[in-house]
């Protein structure tokens, strides 16, 4: 079961695309798209990805942040960035951390679920039902963005 609205998002630290580390405190005062997805360049996981991608100009300048995250290690991360030219970081979970510490672990990969976190770090979306095409945008539309 994921984790429920209006509870505390679990803080968290990850190594991004490009070996940056990435904390859930960096993003504080602004709203954080965490979306799980299962694999790099999969089918579904590359629809979403690139959903998130083509919508970057409907979430800029509404202090919203969009991370992926997924079981894949930084090179697997980069070369899915570079073939698809995707402009947001994607965390590296290898020892699945974060996976487990939002429950989201499929047997040795994310599930795919979208937690949407609030500026003060609550949790007030949970997406499990997910079309991988129009994801991004179905984001916003629930926010009323």
């Amino acid at each position: 079961m994921p984790l429920a609205v209006g509870t505390d998002a679990p803080k968290f630290t990850a190594q991004d695309t490009n070996g940056n580390t990435v904390s859930l405190s960096d993003f504080a005062g602004k709203t954080v798209v965490l979306y799980f997805y299962p694999k790099d360049d999969t089918p579904g996981c590359t629809k979403e990805a690139c959903s998130f991608r083509d919508a970057k100009s409907q979430y800029e300048g509404k202090d919203v942040v969009v991370l992926g995250v997924s079981a894949d290690d930084e090179a697997a991360h980069q070369a899915f960035t570079a073939k698809y030219d995707l402009n947001f970081p994607l965390l590296a979970d290898t020892n699945k951390a974060l996976i487990q510490a939002y429950d989201v672990d499929g047997g040795g990969y994310a599930k795919r679920v979208t937690y949407v976190i609030s500026p003060e770090g609550k949790i007030i979306l949970v997406d499990t039902a997910i079309n991988t095409s129009t994801h991004a945008s179905d984001i916003l539309a629930a926010l009323g963005l």
